[in-house]
């Protein structure tokens, strides 16, 4: 299985992507497209221009090196990255290839935790518009929506949404999973930018949990809060289809 997580920055896709690797089933991919966007020979965004790209990594090669991992015997592999930074790559072979996911969050808090780490961050780089492009290519090319998570659920009920998450994707559920020990969590950084801020909650945590991050109030960035109202309605459409957790009690008679 060629397993993808579509997601936007910001909306815990990295806490649920670490429970993926705790499963012990599963090749775990880290943005592997979003990292070429940014650092890559053929790079799409000169916001790390600075940084000097490895001889070799481009999106051919990633896409290769997902290729074989998918193609090694009995090989199941989960990639967890954002639609903006590869959809230009993204034929309709490549899509059938796959079995596709989404996660959502809040496009408030997407857009607060992006601006914490990069102020200057594009429309773009937040990411609904994208996401709900390739939402709709692929409920129009397979006549039904794939399935939906939605952050705040992931949050507020992580066995019961996992346990419906797994239902979705034809994956067997595995609650060891949801639980690991605080630590290094390099395996979740880009080679740019070493083992930086972005992922202090994970690192400090022991399984999925609510993050506790104050941020400034939208309304106090215009451009913030235009990116904001831009989002919603992608936001909206897609938690319209977005799957509820599973019950994680016998229901008593």
């Amino acid at each position: 299985m060629f397993l993808t997580l579509w997601a936007t920055p910001r909306s815990t896709s990295t806490a649920f992507e670490w429970m993926m690797r705790q499963r012990g089933d599963f090749t775990c991919f880290h943005e592997p497209w979003n990292e070429t966007y940014y650092y890559g020979e053929d790079r799409q965004s000169d916001r790390h221009a600075a940084v000097t790209a490895k001889r070799g990594h481009n999106f051919g090669a990633t896409w290769d090196e997902l290729n074989a991992s998918h193609d090694a015997a009995g090989a199941n592999v989960f990639v967890k990255d954002f639609a903006y930074s590869v959809e230009h790559t993204l034929s309709d072979k490549r899509l059938t290839g796959m079995t596709h996911s989404f996660l959502i969050r809040d496009p408030k808090r997407v857009i607060q935790g992006l601006a914490k780490h990069w102020p200057d961050c594009t429309f773009d780089e937040v990411g609904f518009e994208s996401l709900h492009r390739l939402f709709a290519r692929l409920a129009d090319c397979d006549g039904a929506p794939p399935p939906v998570m939605y952050s705040g659920d992931l949050l507020d009920d992580p066995a019961g949404t996992t346990i419906a998450y797994c239902a979705a994707v034809g994956i067997a559920y595995k609650p060891d999973a949801l639980e690991w020990e605080a630590g290094d969590r390099s395996q979740v950084s880009w080679y740019g930018e070493g083992t930086g801020p972005w992922h202090d909650n994970l690192r400090a945590s022991t399984g999925i949990q609510k993050p506790t991050t104050e941020y400034p109030p939208l309304e106090d960035n215009q451009r913030l809060c235009e990116f904001y109202e831009r989002s919603l309605p992608f936001f909206d459409e897609l938690y319209r289809h977005r799957f509820t957790p599973a019950p994680t009690h016998p229901v008593q008679e």
